[in-house]
């Protein structure tokens, strides 16, 4: 690969009209991703902060991830939270915990949203026109 290719390659960025992409990586921001899973219930990932040649880089946390899905009349909802663990066997134990979270979320969201729907008046604080 030449130096202009490579240079290039490193600087890609997408172009579709009006939005640019930049898909650069933000190497100062780097895990290494595992998966843990029963292939039951669900997943716990751990992100292991490292430095870009790879070493673990100890100044930043481990993150914790659980994953599950839901299934529903129209198909799998995926499910997801962070897990506050100190370790691998902390996160296991506080997965039903996060998940519960997610799970609590998702649903005040759904409500908020069907109360938005259902309250199609919108009044602007500017006119006080009211409109259906």
């Amino acid at each position: 690969m030449t130096e202009d290719a490579r240079e290039d390659a490193e600087n890609l960025e997408a172009d579709t009209g009006d939005e640019t992409f930049d898909f650069k990586l933000d190497r100062n921001n780097l895990f290494q991703e595992e998966t843990f899973t029963d292939v039951r219930n669900g997943s716990v990932k751990r992100f292991t902060p490292i430095r870009p040649d790879g070493t673990p880089d100890k100044s930043r946390k481990t993150i914790y991830l659980g994953q599950t899905s839901l299934y529903t009349p129209e198909g799998p909802l995926p499910l997801q939270n962070v897990i506050a663990a100190k370790d691998l066997a902390q996160a296991f134990k506080r997965f039903p915990e996060a998940m519960e979270e997610a799970v609590q979320r998702l649903m005040e969201e759904a409500k908020k949203m069907k109360d938005e729907k259902a309250s199609p008046i919108i009044q602007t604080p500017e006119s006080r026109i009211i409109m259906p």
